[in-house]
Order: structure tokens, then sequence, then C-alpha cells
């Protein structure tokens, strides 16, 4: 059984249409790029056979990817809770230097570190799971431990 997919509606979204781009867009223009690369004779030292094989595989294992996904997406509902959950926006403190943070928890697809979007399996994520706000977890990292308290879930 493969793992489940945690998205929300947008990420959802987003995948059916890149789906939809590469199925319908990209792949016949792959299609064209082997003709015209196999009129070209000698496919053994063609480069740019070689170069439209290996975009072709690309996307076909892209494409093989987003529909897998989309079999074992499980939609995030947004619910109002007074725990962490996957979709909560959540607004943590850093207890040593008292810097605070919001972070958007959604599945390891739609993961976006740069706008504040962690993954569920993350560290920070998997440490403040079900905590209620005011609560101080340890989180493990790979650059060692820390402690972050929950100070707002919305």
């Amino acid at each position: 059984m493969a793992k489940e997919v945690y998205l929300t509606q947008k990420g959802l979204e987003d995948l059916k249409i890149e789906l939809e781009d590469l199925k319908m867009v990209k792949r016949p223009k792959i299609i064209e790029a082997l003709k015209e690369a196999r009129a070209l004779g000698d496919l053994s030292e063609n480069a740019e056979y070689d170069a439209a094989r290996n975009e072709q595989a690309t996307t076909e294992n892209r494409i093989r990817e987003i529909e897998i996904m989309l079999e074992n997406a499980v939609i995030i509902e947004e619910a109002k809770s007074d725990k962490v959950k996957i979709g909560s926006r959540v607004t943590i403190e850093y207890i040593d230097d008292n810097e605070k943070e919001e972070y958007s928890i959604v599945g390891s697809t739609e993961a976006d570190p740069f706008a504040n979007k962690i993954s569920n399996e993350s560290p920070i994520a998997l440490a403040i799971m079900d905590k209620k706000v005011g609560d101080v977890v340890v989180v493990s990292s790979p650059n060692g431990e820390y402690k972050v308290r929950v100070k707002a879930i919305a």
C-alpha cells in the first residue's frame, strides 16, 4: 500500500494542472522531438535523440509520481482545533532567543520553507503535533536539540 499524501485543496488542484500540462503539452512536444531526432539518421551518435529520450523518461516518471500522489491524496481540512494538526497555522517561540515564527503545517509535497510552509514530517512539526498553546517541547533536529513554545494556533 502506498503512503498517504497530505495535500491542501490548492495543492491538489496544482498537481492536477501539472499532470494535465505534462500529458497534453509536454509529452506531445517530446514525441515530436523524438521523431525529428530519428529523422536525422544514426541514433547511436545522435545527441538530440539522447536528450529527447532523457526528457521523455523524466516526464513519464513525473507523470507516474503525480498519478500515485493523486491516488493516495488525503485532503487537509483546515478546521479549528485547540491542538496543532496538519493544516494548522502555528506561531511558535524559540525559547533560547525569544524569536517568534509562524508556520503552516502541510504535507511534504507542499512544503516550502521559504513561504513558512513546513512538512508534517519536519522536526518542528513532529515535536509540536497535538500540542496546545503554552506547551513547551524539545525539537530534535540534525543540528541538535532546542526548545520551542506554542504561542498560537489558527
